[in-house]
């Protein structure tokens, strides 16, 4: 598949997630085999009123190609947001979001909404596409929810405004992140459509990935929530794809991982922030070792780096 003037195969997206993909998170993930990555979502309008902590969430990270994601629901705010986002990231692609289902975004018309108003959506694309110089990629669901399942003409009026890819999560708004993925839904949306179309949802190991390609015949696979604490599932992924098998480094590997992304969250965001966003992230690297609680009570009252180097000494001397 071709996005602009890259070139990729069977790309390994890192979705977009608020408070989970930041710089630091989305350089580990490139450097473990993610092609793609995607900021977190930056409201368009606190880009244009140059609000300095949306600003900061655009730094664009190496390692892989990286794109801006921005949302809101008014075509000229979101030109004029694309714009800034790309003169403040210098990212690859500006991203779309159209499926963020949460309420407080989807019920203001943002994000997921917008396919209630798939007249608007296309609008917003036409505008974006002309006001930057870079391909316009739109993130969607299937629809706000199982009686308004729009995603194929949701699809095909993206397309026919500009859009350059479409990433479709398998499931509607009102689902959130409940229930099973539609592969089936996203493989109409792959026959219908001549650009690109990448399949989220329920990827959540090299078997799922291989299996989600091959149902959806998808120009590639975005994953989400199965990086929390796992960001070898892109080796594993990509391994799987080419039919060898894969395993996860010794955990003592990991935590060197973890302890390198915080340094990295420090040295953009200060020790604070890092600190207390490595609550969640360590205990998410933890997930599923055995007797790994002593040292998840620590984590979740970390405040310094120092704390960090101390628990990450504890885990790699007495847990396996």
């Amino acid at each position: 598949m071709r996005l602009g003037h890259f070139e990729l195969h069977n790309p390994l997206f890192l979705g977009p997630m608020a408070g989970v993909t930041d710089w630091a998170f989305r350089n580990i993930c490139g450097e473990l085999g993610a092609d793609v990555t995607v900021t977190e979502m930056v409201s368009s309008r606190a880009l244009v009123y140059q609000d300095k902590k949306s600003q900061a969430l655009l730094k664009k990270s190496g390692g892989s190609l990286c794109g801006a994601q921005i949302f809101g629901n008014d075509p000229e705010i979101m030109a004029q947001a694309a714009c800034l986002a790309l003169e403040h990231s210098g990212c690859d692609f500006l991203d779309i979001n159209m499926g963020c289902p949460m309420p407080k975004i989807a019920n203001s018309g943002d994000g997921c909404g917008l396919m209630r108003t798939p007249e608007l959506a296309g609008e917003i694309v036409k505008a974006v596409t002309k006001a930057v110089n870079v391909p316009v990629t739109v993130k969607c669901r299937l629809g706000w929810d199982k009686g308004n399942i729009n995603v194929l003409d949701f699809t095909a009026r993206m397309e026919d405004c500009g859009a350059a890819l479409i990433t479709v999560h398998g499931r509607t708004r009102s689902m959130l992140y409940s229930g099973t993925a539609d592969w089936d839904m996203i493989a109409k949306v792959k026959q219908q459509r001549t650009i690109p179309v990448i399949a989220n949802g329920d990827v959540i190991s090299g078997e799922t990935a291989v299996r989600c390609l091959k149902w959806t015949g998808a120009d590639g696979l975005m994953i989400g929530r199965a990086t929390f604490g796992n960001p070898w599932i892109f080796s594993e992924v990509k391994a799987a794809l080419a039919g060898e098998s894969y395993k996860r480094p010794p955990l003592s590997q990991r935590v060197d991982t973890a302890i390198r992304q915080f340094e990295l969250a420090l040295e953009d965001k200060g020790e604070h922030i890092a600190c207390l966003e490595a609550r969640k992230h360590f205990a998410w690297y933890l997930r599923g070792v055995a007797y790994s609680n002593y040292y998840k009570e620590q984590i979740s009252s970390i405040q310094s780096m120092v704390d960090i180097y101390r628990i990450g000494d504890g885990v790699r001397r007495d847990l396996k």
